[in-house]
């Protein structure tokens, strides 16, 4: 397990690789790839047991983690190849014709770590539901981790989805809902209000704790938690308190950087305030 100041150190370069990725394309989302990026490399640097070396699709021997809010993939992208799946140099190459890294994971070019196309939004929770089965019909010793956004819930099939979880028991599972009150339409309260979500997830039959997103330590006690709970027959939420933008001054709370990109001086801005801790791509 590695130390929060190393953890800090690689939130830092992979938040940097999102305002470069993006910047590059002339498109993508920053904004919500840059709050959920203390949770990511949390649970890949630190909390998830997976293996680039070993990875398959089907995720047999290893943790299984699957990108519900597929938009975030400039995040996904840079946690990936900064965890050995696939080379750092590759990151310059998002959202290009013909690229591995397409705006939103594809498994057409068989990407390392993508165990499933996303991005039509909530789909994920479900494919987790089936992933985190199929684990506990092998017998497996792992879990299935998924992350979805908070306007993402407003779609029907996550509490189909939920619903599902808890009917069939599926305690294998850890879900995480990126509660940045943002989508791409405005606050998510003027948009659709989901009132209570902690409430409504314990209401479904999920245990349910919400968690600063910002916090490795709490993060990680998160995880703890979680795990610990394996066996008691019902799957976990962990409400992820985060604020869009993350990092950046002027991106931070606000809905208006959710799928937009920098030009040159703002990402010259951006950078100045994140600093280079593990070399560019």
């Amino acid at each position: 397990m590695l130390s929060t100041e190393k953890l800090n150190e690689i939130s830092c370069q992979v938040r940097r690789d999102i305002v470069r990725m993006v910047n590059m394309a002339g498109s993508g989302h920053p904004g919500g790839s840059l709050g959920s990026t203390d949770l990511l490399v949390t649970l890949f640097f630190s909390e998830m047991k997976h293996n680039p070396e070993s990875w398959t699709r089907d995720g047999m021997g290893n943790d299984i983690f699957l990108l519900s809010a597929g938009h975030m993939s400039p995040l996904f992208y840079s946690v990936l190849s900064r965890s050995g799946y696939f080379p750092v140099s590759e990151l310059a190459s998002f959202r290009k014709l013909g690229s591995r890294l397409q705006g939103h994971p594809s498994v057409e070019k068989g990407l390392k770590g993508v165990h499933v196309a996303s991005g039509s939004l909530g789909q994920g929770l479900s494919v987790a539901c089936g992933a985190a089965i199929a684990k506990r019909m092998r017998q497996e010793n792992n879990f299935v981790y998924v992350l979805i956004g908070d306007g993402e819930s407003e779609e029907g099939q996550i509490w189909e989805a939920a619903m599902f979880g808890a009917q069939h028991k599926i305690d294998n599972l850890i879900a995480m809902t990126d509660m940045n009150g943002q989508q791409i339409d405005g606050p998510v309260k003027s948009v659709m209000d989901l009132g209570d979500l902690e409430a409504k997830w314990r209401a479904f039959g999920w245990d349910t704790i919400i968690v600063d997103g910002h916090d490795k330590e709490k993060i990680s006690a998160a995880f703890l938690w979680a795990k610990k709970l394996r066996g008691n027959g019902k799957p976990k939420m962990l409400l992820m308190k985060t604020v869009m933008g993350k990092g950046v001054d002027f991106m931070e709370g606000t809905h208006h950087w959710h799928g937009k990109a920098p030009d040159k001086a703002q990402t010259e801005r951006a950078l100045e305030q994140l600093k280079e801790t593990l070399g560019d791509f």
